[in-house]
């Protein structure tokens, strides 16, 4: 006679879990759009403000490497009167198409925690008790390393890339006219992708606690790591070790905490391996 078999009644079935998700990924693209739609509203200081901001020479990271260079007596292009370059939209709907997307971007950023909640809020159900609270503080060191690497690409990576492709000419003969899209992109892209970098220890964190990474493989990899970084450094500043150096430091500061966040997670995981050994054999057999 065949065994019935038992189900959970608060087991979800795999279409439960895609409903769930979808559920989720609404209300994420929910607050997104409402937030996207008061920065539409705020043209003036997103556009004026924001991101033009870095275009100004008045701009508080050309005032401090202008300052800096000024004190040690050198010459700088940091204490220009302007930038030579001028933008401008060649496209009939340029403007309008790049008021949506940098307001749809901005809602990203902007949501950027309550997106991770959202996130969080899926994926915790099929945590431990004991993983639920060990976590507790995803969402805030989440977002506050977010927002931390948002503000490094706004403050030093997108204004040394401005300052440099637009003092950059293979000859007097051509002059720097930017077409708008191209423009935000830079500075879209250095914000986002600085906030992305800059969550490189939770990346790790997590990938430790599956097992996919171990200190030694960080550490048999942090010479390459550290090549990479000064390319990427070099590709993206102005070609003066400075400036290289300034945005070099933080990322390989990221990947030495990173390296000690995943040694924590192995020694905590030891540990509780041992103890369970330990309760196991302390068990006298009946």
């Amino acid at each position: 006679m065949a065994k019935a078999t038992t189900t959970d009644p608060n087991e979800m079935s795999f279409l439960d879990h895609l409903e769930e998700l979808r559920w989720h990924l609404i209300r994420s693209v929910a607050a997104i759009v409402i937030i996207g739609s008061v920065a539409f509203l705020m043209r003036g200081f997103i556009f004026d403000t924001v991101l033009f901001g870095p275009k100004k020479m008045d701009f508080p990271t050309y005032r401090l490497f202008c300052n800096i260079a000024t004190f040690f007596g050198f010459d700088s292009a940091f204490c220009a009167d302007k930038l030579p370059f001028t933008i401008q939209s060649r496209l009939m709907s340029g403007q309008f198409s790049a008021h949506i997307w940098t307001s749809i971007w901005a809602g990203f950023i902007v949501g950027f925690p309550y997106v991770l909640y959202e996130l969080w809020k899926f994926i915790s159900p099929g945590l431990y008790e004991k993983e639920r609270k060990n976590s507790r503080g995803f969402i805030f060191t989440a977002s506050l390393l977010f927002f931390l690497g948002a503000l490094f690409g706004y403050y030093v990576v997108a204004p040394l890339s401005i300052n440099f492709l637009g003092t950059y000419q293979v000859s007097s003969e051509v002059t720097n006219e930017f077409d708008l899209a191209s423009y935000v992109s830079t500075v879209r892209a250095s914000v986002i992708a600085c906030g992305l970098i800059f969550e490189l220890p939770i990346i790790v964190y997590f990938l430790t606690k599956v097992g996919l990474v171990t200190p030694e493989i960080l550490k048999k990899y942090r010479k390459i790591s550290l090549v990479v970084v000064l390319i990427l450094s070099a590709v993206i500043t102005p070609p003066d070790v400075a400036s290289q150096v300034v945005v070099a430091v933080p990322i390989l500061i990221l990947y030495q905490v990173s390296i000690y966040i995943s040694r924590r997670v192995l020694k905590k995981e030891a540990k509780k391996a041992a103890k369970t050994k330990k309760s196991g054999t302390d068990v006298k057999p009946g």
